[in-house]
């Protein structure tokens, strides 16, 4: 089995969130840069069916969507229960829940900086830079969660960080080691902080040093492939195994669409073929691959079928 594939571009958070992660754990991995918005005919049409965000990760012929169940993988990979949600305590899923969508919008919409639009500016064309902030735009006018607004985003902010201030007592936010809640609180202030660089978190010492522990960690053991290396190992690659007590829902062997149910609400199409506490597990077929299984976390997410 090859290690695990990070589909992922380097201006994205959620890319970060779990590339920290990865730093963390140590664990070796491989890296597919793609773009910033749709078409990625390698996700759209081969790998996800159509799932539009990003990050994506991939182990052979299983393919992860959502950071949540990607976090899953390598906390199982790495032996660490502590970086799954479904581990943790209410405390923690709470905190995550919330950081991950309300604070996440705050830190994106509070980012904009000099600095973030040469860096955006370097790595796109302004044509294609203006088509990421429309397919943006589109994205949070389609959601159907009501998302932060700009008036809203610098107070919440603000509550956000005081907050983390007064809880980092130790050496992260639920005690002396990481869990999954010091990333998914990390990858919203490293794009106000090091992408953006704002100093919004400037005020906030503790912040600003349990920010360069989890920096410290660096990306781990990462090595570079190709789109068409990715294609090629989950051809080469059988899906893994499904448990017969995750094959009880009527809904097996049925076709089904799935879709995030808050924003980027494009359709993956498939059977499903697994039904944990989780996750649901889609199979797709396609010329270029044969049969992968597409996993999708049960929170967040609407299956119809």
């Amino acid at each position: 089995m090859s290690d695990l594939i990070l589909h992922h571009y380097a201006m994205s958070p959620f890319s970060e969130k779990v590339r920290a992660m990865l730093g963390y754990t140590q664990l070796p991995w491989q890296s597919v840069i793609t773009r910033e918005m749709p078409p990625r005919p390698h996700l759209d049409d081969i790998l996800a069916g159509g799932y539009r965000k990003i990050p994506v990760a991939q182990h052979g012929a299983d393919v992860f969507c959502d950071s949540r169940i990607i976090t899953s993988e390598i906390a199982a990979l790495s032996g660490k229960p502590e970086l799954a949600m479904e581990h943790c305590s209410d405390a923690i899923q709470q905190f995550v829940q919330h950081t991950d969508l309300d604070v996440f919008f705050a830190c994106v919409l509070s980012a904009n900086s000099k600095a973030m639009t040469r860096k955006a500016r370097a790595s796109l064309s302004l044509w294609d830079l203006i088509r990421l902030v429309w397919d943006r735009i589109n994205m949070g006018r389609k959601a159907s969660v009501k998302l932060v607004g700009p008036k809203q985003a610098g107070p919440m902010l603000q509550t956000h960080l005081e907050h983390l201030e007064g809880m980092l007592t130790q050496s992260f936010l639920f005690g002396a080691t990481p869990t999954i809640a010091d990333f998914a609180a990390y990858h919203g202030l490293w794009f106000i902080r090091d992408l953006a660089e704002r100093s919004l978190i400037s005020p906030y010492p503790r912040i600003n040093a349990w920010m360069n522990r989890i920096k410290a960690y660096g990306h781990g053991q990462r090595r570079d492939i190709s789109i068409d290396d990715s294609i090629r190992i989950a051809r080469d690659a059988t899906p893994r195994d499904i448990a017969e007590e995750f094959k009880q829902d009527a809904r097996i062997g049925k076709p089904v669409t799935i879709a995030p149910s808050d924003y980027g609400q494009t359709p993956t199409h498939g059977r499903l073929v697994g039904a944990t506490p989780q996750r649901w597990i889609i199979a797709r077929e396609h010329n270029a691959v044969g049969t992968v299984h597409v996993h999708f976390p049960r929170q967040g997410f609407t299956l119809n079928g």
